[in-house]
């Protein structure tokens, strides 16, 4: 089930104090329009009615699709320790619950940042899965092993035989994009399955490009 709260928000540009509806629980299933708003980047975003300013409010959201049997944990946060210890405590809070016995064919994640919330949720609606797709993404940064430290890869959208790739330089300021057939993910799926990796989770995961460097050199998820 879909929760909200109401709170008063202080703008952080000009003070302006007004009311906006957060999120805290979206479940697609009951609420396909407010799935489509979060993809649109509408969701727990602040607008300023007095001077425009536009901010992401810090508020943990739980995407819960039980169709696809994924579950999404995001909760805002930009220090690497801190964030550490979140994901500490989802897993042990939900292993004491029990909740980890009702979600064993499930894809648990945690996220820290809107645009990989966003790209979990595109990527698994593609019928993709996060796992190979982090791979892929090392993959076409390292391409260009000299750029790597300034560049980010996102996936951007499945075709129907080739997988779109956008590369963002933060030196240049330029957006790339580099495309991968299907063939290629279909083959990294199947050497990374048999390699050991889990595409259904049996605890929560971080699955993001330091999950992808060690997936490279022979690592799998139970490590």
């Amino acid at each position: 089930m879909s929760i909200n709260l109401t709170q008063q928000i202080k703008c952080p540009a000009c003070q302006n104090l007004q009311e906006i509806t957060l999120w805290q629980s979206i479940t697609p299933t009951d609420s396909p329009d407010l799935k489509e708003d979060l993809l649109k980047g509408k969701i727990n975003i602040f607008r300023c009615t007095s001077c425009g300013q536009i901010a992401l409010v810090p508020m943990p959201v739980l995407y819960h699709d039980d169709k696809k049997k994924l579950m999404i944990s995001f909760t805002p946060c930009e220090d690497d320790a801190k964030r550490v210890q979140l994901f500490n405590e989802i897993k042990a809070t939900s292993k004491k619950s029990g909740e980890l016995e009702s979600l064993e064919d499930y894809n648990l994640r945690f996220v820290w940042s809107y645009n990989d919330f966003l790209e979990k949720i595109l990527i698994f609606d593609n019928g993709l899965h996060d796992k190979v797709i982090e791979l892929l993404k090392l993959l076409v940064l390292m391409q260009d092993t000299d750029n790597m430290p300034h560049r980010t890869c996102m996936f951007g959208k499945l075709d129907e035989d080739e997988i779109e790739f956008l590369v963002q330089d933060k030196k240049e300021e330029k957006l790339y994009t580099s495309r991968i057939p299907m063939s290629t993910y279909e083959t990294v799926h199947t050497q990374l399955k048999q390699s050991g990796i889990k595409y259904k989770s049996f605890d929560w995961e971080m699955v993001d490009s330091d999950y992808a460097s060690r997936m490279l050199y022979g690592m799998n998820n139970n490590l």
